[in-house]
């Protein structure tokens, strides 16, 4: 069994991918940045990303997927469920070894598992959009933390460049250690270590502006006073709004004091 150790990054498995096939691999599995224990014994082989190698197999697959097939192979990536690089490998390798168009044969566990993969990432990246809630820092800085269970930030971020185009902002991904930062022209990916008390009322009252807290309780009274208890859904409501997103949800932390 052959290891293959890519730098965690979507060209860098498109590269992989392109590897295996020049190289006649069998029997891989594939591991983030650094080998896996449970494969001490295996060989290991090491995958630096080369965009021009990538981009072939995005063009391989681009020109028998449709456009839906297509994106769904960058979200079923982006899913972070366990083994979907194995699940997406087999899937290319049918749609190469395949004269006609495989993605609606759903009886094939791979077609069935990125297709399951691609729908969980969407559905995560639009709770994202809806549940993203900023906080302004003194320096003018928008920012906002959150923990979804995909990798997302890709995928929303068009969305806020284009909602939020007139003010400097900062998503940061915590589950993952980087964010997407806009400075008014261009967006782009930073890795920096967030304190983990960012919802502690002093490091909101070190770092944010002073009329946050104010708007912060404001939006809290608001929510409250929409909210009418007769009609309260308690199963409906966490349907929509799961618990792991309450954390980061300033109408669900108490008010600052």
């Amino acid at each position: 069994m052959t290891q293959l150790i890519y730098d965690s990054t979507f060209e860098g498995w498109l590269t992989a991918v392109f590897e295996i096939y020049e190289l006649k691999l069998e029997d891989i599995v594939f591991a983030k940045n650094e080998t896996s224990g449970a494969l001490l014994f295996s060989d290991s082989y090491l995958v630096i990303t080369d965009t021009a190698k990538a981009k072939r197999v995005l063009n391989g697959l681009k020109e028998r997927l449709s456009a839906d097939g297509f994106a769904n192979v960058y979200k079923a990536f982006l899913s972070d469920i366990d083994k979907i690089e194995e699940i997406l490998f087999r899937f290319v390798k049918y749609v190469f070894s395949s004269s006609k168009n495989i993605e609606e044969d759903l009886a094939n566990a791979d077609v069935l598992g990125v297709r399951k993969a691609a729908h969980l990432t969407g559905k995560e990246s639009h709770r994202m959009n809806a549940f993203v809630r900023f906080k302004l820092t003194k320096d003018n800085l928008y920012y906002a933390i959150v923990e979804p269970d995909c990798d997302v930030l890709p995928l929303i971020e068009n969305h806020f460049k284009n909602r939020y185009a007139d003010q400097r902002w900062l998503i940061y991904d915590a589950k993952r250690k980087y964010g997407i930062y806009y400075d008014l022209e261009n967006t782009s990916t930073v890795e920096i270590q967030f304190n983990a008390q960012s919802g502690s009322s002093k490091f909101l009252a070190e770092i944010c502006d002073e009329n946050e807290e104010f708007f912060q309780n404001l939006w809290r009274r608001y929510f409250s006073s929409v909210n009418i208890e007769s009609r309260k859904n308690t199963k409906l409501h966490l349907q929509h709004m799961p618990k792991r997103y309450w954390k980061n949800l300033t109408e669900k932390i108490p008010n600052l004091k």
